[in-house]
């Protein structure tokens, strides 16, 4: 039987002692409610870290939905991945946002009409040099190729966030808006016919992200991205279990004991080349 230490650490844990580090879009949470009702069972466990504040609190990195989604339904403990702020598979990297469904010149009014900000003409040779200014928050890259760097003359970075929220909220709530890598506004106009224009985030570090959200703030919404190698996936961890009115250390038991007769069964599967998969 392969050795236990050798696969993702998964724990149940109190739902209440997980925090969320982006600001949720709830329309997502009815559908996610709805799939884990039928399938009666947690697929895919979502991720957390520790929060080193003595709170005994988890930061959530991967499943805000799931998590939103069983705290909605009432459930009181949930399966998790466990992994470690210093762990080397562990990389934070920004989302940039597409937008559309608006015009550019509207897009450009509301990131103007934001307090505290301004913005100042750019040139693409200056896009990731914009980024690195301590002063800028934001690239916005409209549709109709003017291009601006946005500027807040905040310093501390509890206040930039607030700014960079006060930014995303200006356009997330009122256009389309989805997360990409592309760093180019070029690949995104055959897919995006309606766009509008393209927001490019600065990075930020974990240990920074860990720190404002033990304190109560929030990143913006899908601002984060989190790669984690050794995922487990397909879990596939029975309803029942979670939501039954057994102690936390029954569940735990309960989790030590299926895991055994999981690897027994060999069950779990680790591919070490990257894959595919059509099933999700």
């Amino acid at each position: 039987m392969a050795d236990l230490n050798n696969i993702p650490i998964l724990e149940i844990l109190p739902i209440e002692k997980l925090i969320l580090h982006e600001f949720h879009d709830h329309q997502r949470t009815p559908p996610i409610i709805e799939s884990i009702r039928q399938d009666s069972m947690l697929r895919n466990p979502p991720i957390v870290v520790s929060l080193d504040d003595g709170s005994e609190r988890f930061m959530v990195l991967d499943g805000a939905n799931r998590i939103t989604a069983l705290r909605d339904m009432g459930v009181p403990h949930t399966i998790v991945q466990i992994v470690k702020a210093d762990d080397p598979g562990l990389e934070l990297t920004p989302w940039n946002h597409v937008i559309w469904g608006t015009m550019p010149n509207v897009l450009l009014d509301w990131a103007r009409a934001v307090p505290g900000l301004s913005l100042l003409p750019c040139t693409e040779e200056n896009l990731f040099r914009g980024l690195l200014d301590i002063r800028s928050l934001a690239i916005l890259h409209l549709a109709d190729g003017q291009i601006y760097t946005v500027y807040t003359q905040e310093i501390e970075l509890v206040h930039r966030i607030k700014a960079l929220n006060k930014l995303v909220n200006c356009y997330a709530s009122r256009a389309n808006m989805d997360r990409t890598t592309n760093y180019t506004i070029g690949p995104l106009r055959n897919l995006y016919p309606d766009l509008s224009g393209l927001v490019l985030l600065p990075p930020y570090r974990l240990e920074d992200v860990l720190d404002l959200v033990s304190q109560g703030h929030l990143m913006p919404t899908g601002s984060t991205r989190f790669t984690i190698a050794g995922r487990a996936l397909h879990v596939k961890f029975p309803l029942e279990i979670l939501e039954n009115g057994q102690s936390l250390e029954q569940k735990r038991a309960w989790l030590r004991d299926w895991l055994k007769e999981s690897l027994l069964r060999k069950r779990v599967r680790y591919y070490t080349e990257p894959i595919f998969m059509f099933d999700e």
